[in-house]
């Protein structure tokens, strides 16, 4: 979808406006460096997966949040934030040893990684050092969760995600491939290397079939792999009205290419994961008709304040935003606006967002006692690789 251009300045102001700005006062705490003029100056860690397989994600999430800190300097009419950026490589060990090192630095709060994975496995050490960890769209089930297989756990006390969980979207598909897509018959198609891919194929299978679908087969292909024809071949002789694809727009890409090519028409499905560019670089636009995907965020009847952040960060790097970047712009101005509130205090920065009632770019939203925040699924109908159409769904409980 296109809008019309605004100027690059003006947009950036009257976006700045929109933050909640509230004066942070003269609190001083060991997170926080007092310069400019004995202004308060604080540092945001920006940890993300900036090269490596998942790139895609963590440079748009990067771009989102240096656009917040901008924006909110510019409201504040000095740098009071800064961006102290870090890449990950989209690797788990590299992704702690980031976090060791956020953990004795003096950076007041952390937005990232994009993934999962990454996420998860900086909890502890991030927790440990009580710094406010805020991740944009880590969606592994219970992932705040100290024990994420135990729904006893207690939870992460410095941990936040802006996105719905896993099993949440793969129940919300589920309930829209059988209610709207009126779907009975599926066939699922997972990585088996990751837990969100993971999360995905176990909520679809148990939604769909408590509404009375059937599962004809469940498949699996790892990371990284590139040849999908022997097992697309042997889905094609199967009877299923739709495919579910578990899995990122690295592989879902190249699967959707693969599958259209050897004359599989069927509708196809997929989770967030499938919201990237490449993902029409990879299938080829052509390809991408009768796909939908969910999601936390779309251009489509956009409100006012999503319409000033896409204009923003077109005018900031020429191309349109994503929803990982909607989703870390969020992230950014919610430690932002908590700041605000109560300056760089870990304990009470962390009380004020876990009591917060957030009103972002991806929708209004306050979080739930496992730090996830609660807000709508979106299903979105790609035609020509473009977005469509865009559904609200609420899985059946």
């Amino acid at each position: 979808m296109y809008f019309r251009k605004l100027l690059k300045a003006g947009v950036a102001l009257t976006l700045a406006t929109s933050l909640a700005a509230c004066s942070a006062g003269n609190q001083t705490s060991t997170n926080q460096t007092t310069t400019q003029s004995d202004k308060e100056t604080y540092k945001i860690g920006l940890h993300f997966e900036l090269t490596g397989a998942v790139a895609d994600y963590g440079n748009t999430e990067n771009k989102a949040a240096k656009l917040a800190i901008k924006l909110a300097n510019e409201q504040a009419g000095y740098e009071k934030y800064v961006g102290v950026e870090y890449d990950n490589k989209s690797d788990q060990t590299e992704a702690v040893t980031i976090a060791t090192q956020l953990a004795s630095s003096d950076v007041v709060g952390v937005v990232g990684p994009a993934t999962s994975g990454a996420s998860a496995a900086t909890y502890p050490i991030l927790n440990g050092a009580n710094k406010v960890v805020i991740s944009p769209s880590a969606t592994q089930n219970n992932i705040t969760k100290v024990d994420p297989s135990n729904e006893n756990s207690e939870v992460y006390a410095y941990s936040f995600r802006t996105t719905f969980e896993d099993s949440y979207q793969g129940a919300a598909m589920a309930q829209f491939a059988f209610d709207t897509l009126s779907a009975k018959k599926v066939v699922i198609y997972g990585d088996n290397s990751n837990d969100y891919s993971k999360g995905l194929v176990e909520a679809f299978d148990t939604q769909f079939k408590k509404l009375g679908g059937e599962i004809v087969s469940t498949e699996y292909f790892t990371s990284g792999d590139t040849d999908f024809s022997s097992v697309l071949t042997n889905i094609k002789s199967k009877d299923f009205d739709l495919l579910y694809i578990a899995g990122y727009y690295n592989e879902a890409g190249l699967i959707i290419k693969q599958a259209r090519e050897l004359g599989i028409d069927s509708t196809i499905i997929g989770g967030d994961g499938f919201d990237s560019e490449s993902l029409i670089t990879l299938a080829g636009a052509s390809n991408l008709n009768k796909v939908y995907y969910t999601t936390g965020y779309t251009t489509v009847d956009a409100s006012e304040k999503l319409l000033k952040f896409v204009e923003a960060f077109k005018a900031e790097y020429n191309e349109e935003p994503s929803m990982f970047a909607a989703l870390a712009f969020d992230s950014t101005n919610l430690l932002i606006e908590n700041i605000e509130k109560v300056g760089g205090d870990s304990q009470a920065l962390r009380d004020s967002i876990e009591k917060t009632s957030f009103s972002g770019v991806t929708g209004d939203f306050t979080f739930d006692k496992t730090h996830t925040p609660i807000k709508t699924v979106l299903v979105v109908e790609l035609v020509d690789g473009v977005q469509s159409s865009a559904v609200s769904v609420s899985p059946q409980q």
